[in-house]
């Protein structure tokens, strides 16, 4: 009896950019200074955060990675021991909007994660809600 073939052929493969994503979560309450008292964010609340950071490459690396998504819980440390159950409004460095919260995550992943790992951080997003998002994206080098 003649063993079938299960290799399927080969094909041209199209130039361009590999990206990967991991989405992370926290729980921390903030309230917007910014804002005038009658503003409901001018009010202590909080959220269930959700983090998405997106890597790029040009190339890949063996087995054929972006980067290994194991070599991202550095970032998963940070964000469990010092954001969640935390005011967020109490510990950053600038306002907690989601929008700078994403940049400034993007900017700790960039010095803290990025040195030791191939890819290139392209973007963070924070999402407050499941309807609400912010999303910073890194200018390439």
């Amino acid at each position: 009896m003649m063993a079938l073939s299960t290799a399927l052929p080969a094909v041209g493969m199209p130039p361009g950019v590999f990206r990967i994503g991991k989405s992370f979560t926290f729980e921390a309450g903030h309230r917007l200074t910014g804002l005038p008292p009658e503003h409901q964010c001018s009010r202590q609340h909080g959220h269930s955060y959700t983090v998405e950071v997106e890597l790029v490459a040009d190339e890949l690396v063996t087995p054929g990675f972006v980067t290994d998504f194991a070599d991202l819980k550095p970032f998963k440390a940070f964000l469990d021991g010092e954001l969640d159950h935390r005011n967020l409004h109490e510990i950053l460095p600038v306002e907690a909007t989601s929008e700078l919260l994403a940049q400034y995550l993007a900017g700790w992943f960039v010095q803290h994660v990025q040195p030791g790992i191939p890819g290139r951080l392209a973007a963070v997003q924070v999402r407050e809600t499941g309807s609400s998002w912010a999303r910073f994206e890194v200018a390439a080098p």
